[in-house]
């Protein structure tokens, strides 16, 4: 029962890290430069979620791949 906790908590900190390192790789980008200031918000907000979006499958990649070495233990006994 302990270790569901531990997954899930390793899960929520492994979507948030690389949601944040999405994102801090698209602003080393600087693709505002490309956007007028009318269109700013509308940039910023598909920055967001585009960042949310890579992250999360990134994340979900290297959860996958946690657990398939994981699994490859019993593999080996």
């Amino acid at each position: 029962m302990q270790d569901i906790g531990v997954m899930a908590l390793l899960t929520i900190i492994s979507h948030f890290v690389f949601i944040a390192l999405t994102f801090s790789a698209f602003q080393g980008l600087r693709l505002d430069r490309f956007f007028n200031k009318q269109q700013q918000n509308k940039f910023k907000m598909a920055l967001v979620l585009f960042s949310v979006a890579i992250g999360y499958t990134v994340s979900s990649f290297f959860l996958s791949f946690l657990t398939s070495l994981t699994n490859m233990t019993y593999l080996i006994k």
